[in-house]
């Protein structure tokens, strides 16, 4: 491929993907911390509350989490319920309900969406076909980036064959090493 050809393939790539590289990037950042605090939810009430829980563990069901919803006066579908680590969690659209097992304690947020972030967010979470194909394309686009990007310096000390493939084999030990470490 002659080398304005892949300049232009990489700069018009670069371009069409501009944008949704930069709101990946943003979104893959604030899911990466979505459990330490929740960036597409502003909290617009939180208040203390009480439950009388079942003995068991396995009496929490959906029916469960979905009653003790209702009880508390919160309106949608319960979207999923758990209880990890000694704490009850009851999601719903617009609130989150958190409470100790042994003491039956504990905490209902209410919040709206983050605008803007809550969408960005979304993207991680998108499962539709269209979506996923375009992920794929998008993913491809990517690697012909990378590609083209290291084919565009013909000369000098910089190219490829003398110093870009250490970087790049540098950059290929980090998820490698997190994969076998972590």
């Amino acid at each position: 491929m002659k080398a304005q050809k892949i300049r232009d393939l990489h700069r018009d790539l670069g371009y069409f993907y501009l944008g949704l590289i930069v709101t990946f990037a943003f979104s893959g950042i604030l899911m990466n911390h979505r459990e330490h605090w929740h960036p597409e939810k502003i909290t617009i009430e939180s208040k203390p509350v009480e439950l009388q829980l079942p003995k068991s563990e396995s009496e929490i069901t959906e029916e469960f989490a979905q009653k003790t919803a209702s009880d508390l006066g919160l309106v949608g579908k319960v979207r999923r319920h758990m209880v990890r680590k000694g704490t009850l969690r009851i999601q719903l659209e617009s609130a989150e309900i958190e409470v100790d097992v042994k003491t039956g304690k504990g905490e209902m947020v209410q919040f709206i969406k983050t605008p803007i972030v809550s969408q960005a967010m979304k993207l991680h979470k998108n499962t539709s076909a269209w979506w996923i194909y375009f992920s794929d394309i998008f993913g491809i686009s990517l690697i012909i980036i990378a590609i083209t990007g290291a084919m565009m310096v013909k000369h000098g000390k910089h190219i490829f064959k003398r110093y870009g493939w250490k970087l790049t084999l540098i950059g290929m030990l980090f998820p490698i090493i997190f994969l076998l470490v972590f």
